[in-house]
C-alpha cells in the first residue's frame, strides 16, 4: 500500500495538452513513490508545529501535501546543495526531479478529477520581486506540473505587493482565501505562497435535528460549549490497545476521508510524540466496520503559519541564506526565499457542505452500536484514498476557537 519499487523506464516523459488523455500509468506511479515520503515529512513537521511553545493548547492544522507541493515547486527553479536539502528535507533523496514532478502532475490531476464529489481548492505561487527576470522554463514547468504561476510584485511598496498577492489568491480560491498575507517587508525578494481549502461532503450525511449543545473538554480546567453532531451509522473503526487510541474513518464522497485519532484522556502528548506513517498502515490494515454512535463536534478551522523557522530546523537552510542558488529560476541576480507562507481551510458540519442529497438508509445489525464520543481533544488526517496522501492534519484543541 505504502511502496512499489519501480525501474526507470516506467518513467520517461509524457507532455499532454489540455485535452490528450492524461498519462495515468507513469504519473500513478510517481504518485505513489511520493506517499511514504511525503507521509514521513507530514508527522515530522506536525511534531515540530506540536512542540511549538507557541501551540501548546491551540488548535493545529496545516496541508502536508501543500507543503511539500510548493517546496517541490520551488525546487524546479534550485540548483546544487539549494537543492539537494529540499529533496533530503522531504525525502526525496533517492528520487530524480521528472519522477517528482510527475508524482505531483498526476496527484493535482487526480484530486481536480473529483471535483463534483468534494470542493477541494489547492495551489501555489510564487511572487518575486519585479525587475528580475524569471526563466522561462521555470515558468513553463511550474504551470504544466504544478497548475501554479510565478508573478512578480512591487515589494518596495508592501501594502500594495500584499493586495497583488492576496488578490491571486482569493481568485484561486473563489474568494474563500481573501486576506492571508501581511506585513510584508520592503527587501523582500521572493515569497513562496501555498493554500488549500477543503470542502467535502459527507458520503453519509449527519442528520441536523440531531445537533445540541454539549461539553467538549479542552483540558481538565477548561470546558467549552459545542454544537455536537450526531449520527449512527457503519464505520470503519480500530481501538488501539498499544497507543490508547481509537481510530475511526468517516469517509467524504469522492476518494477522500477524514482519520480521526482519538486518544484515551490524557495520552494525546504520547501519542504526539511517538506517531508516524507505520501507526497509519497498521491502523489500515486492522480496520474493521462496526456500528457506531459517532458524537462529532461542529467546526471550522483555518491556520496560516510562516514556515521559515521549521523548515530551516528540518535542513532548509541555503534556500533562506546568501548562499542561495535559484538559478534555475533567474539567472541575473541572487534571489533567495524571504518567506514561505502557508494556509489550510477546512470546515466540518452535518452535511459536510451546503448541498447535500438524500441520504440512505443503512441496514443495521442487531448488536449494541459502539460509542466515539469526540468530546476532548483528537487529530484528524484528510486522507486521499487511493495514494494515502496526507492533504490535510491537525489537533482540534477547542473546536470554538
Amino acid at each position: 500500500m505504502w511502496g512499489k519499487i519501480h525501474t526507470a523506464e516506467h518513467h520517461h516523459h509524457l507532455h499532454h495538452g489540455k485535452d490528450e488523455p492524461h498519462p495515468s500509468h507513469n504519473g500513478d506511479d510517481a504518485c505513489h513513490l511520493l506517499a511514504p515520503h511525503n507521509a514521513d515529512f507530514a508527522f515530522s513537521l506536525y511534531k515540530k508545529l506540536a512542540l511549538h511553545p507557541d501551540a501548546q493548547g491551540k488548535n493545529i492544522f496545516f496541508s502536508p501535501v501543500g507543503i511539500s507541493m510548493a517546496l517541490s515547486m520551488l525546487a524546479v527553479g534550485a540548483k546544487g546543495s539549494t537543492l539537494s536539502q529540499i529533496y533530503s528535507s522531504l525525502g526525496y533523496s533517492g528520487l530524480q526531479a521528472q519522477q517528482v514532478n510527475e508524482g505531483y502532475e498526476h496527484l493535482i490531476h487526480m484530486l481536480g478529477h473529483s471535483q463534483d464529489a468534494m470542493q477541494l481548492e489547492a495551489g501555489a505561487g510564487v511572487a518575486i520581486r519585479e525587475g528580475f527576470k524569471v526563466v522561462d522554463q521555470f515558468l513553463k514547468d511550474v504551470q504544466h506540473y504544478y497548475n501554479s504561476e510565478a508573478f512578480s510584485v512591487d515589494f518596495s511598496k508592501p501594502e500594495i505587493a500584499a493586495e497583488e498577492i492576496n488578490k491571486f489568491i482569493a481568485k484561486k480560491t473563489n474568494d474563500k482565501i481573501t486576506n492571508m498575507v501581511k506585513d510584508l517587508d520592503p527587501s523582500m525578494v521572493m515569497i513562496l505562497i501555498n493554500y488549500m481549502y477543503f470542502r467535502g461532503k459527507w458520503d453519509k450525511p449527519f442528520d441536523a435535528q440531531l445537533t445540541h449543545k454539549a461539553d467538549f473538554k479542552v483540558d481538565k480546567d477548561t470546558t467549552v460549549q459545542v454544537d455536537m453532531m450526531k449520527r449512527t451509522g457503519r464505520y470503519d473503526i480500530y481501538q488501539d490497545p498499544a497507543n490508547q487510541t481509537t481510530v475511526m474513518m468517516v469517509p467524504y464522497k469522492g476518494n477522500t476521508s477524514m482519520m480521526i485519532v482519538l486518544p484515551d484522556d490524557g495520552k494525546m502528548k504520547e501519542l504526539e510524540e511517538s506517531i508516524c506513517r507505520h501507526h497509519l498502515k497498521n491502523w489500515n490494515d486492522k480496520l474493521f466496520r462496526s456500528s457506531v454512535d459517532l458524537f462529532m463536534p461542529k467546526f471550522s478551522i483555518s491556520a496560516t503559519s510562516k514556515l521559515n523557522d521549521i523548515l530551516k530546523d528540518m535542513g532548509v537552510t541555503d534556500a533562506f541564506s546568501d548562499t542561495a542558488d535559484f538559478s534555475g529560476m533567474t539567472e541575473e541576480v541572487k534571489v533567495k526565499v524571504s518567506q514561505v507562507v502557508h494556509q489550510a481551510v477546512l470546515n466540518v458540519d452535518e452535511k459536510g457542505t451546503e448541498a447535500a442529497a438524500a441520504t440512505t438508509i443503512e441496514i443495521m445489525p442487531m448488536s449494541m452500536p459502539g460509542t466515539v464520543m469526540l468530546n476532548q481533544p483528537f487529530l484528524v488526517l484528510i486522507v486521499e484514498d487511493s495514494t494515502k496522501s496526507i492533504l490535510f492534519m491537525g489537533k482540534i484543541t477547542n473546536p470554538t476557537e
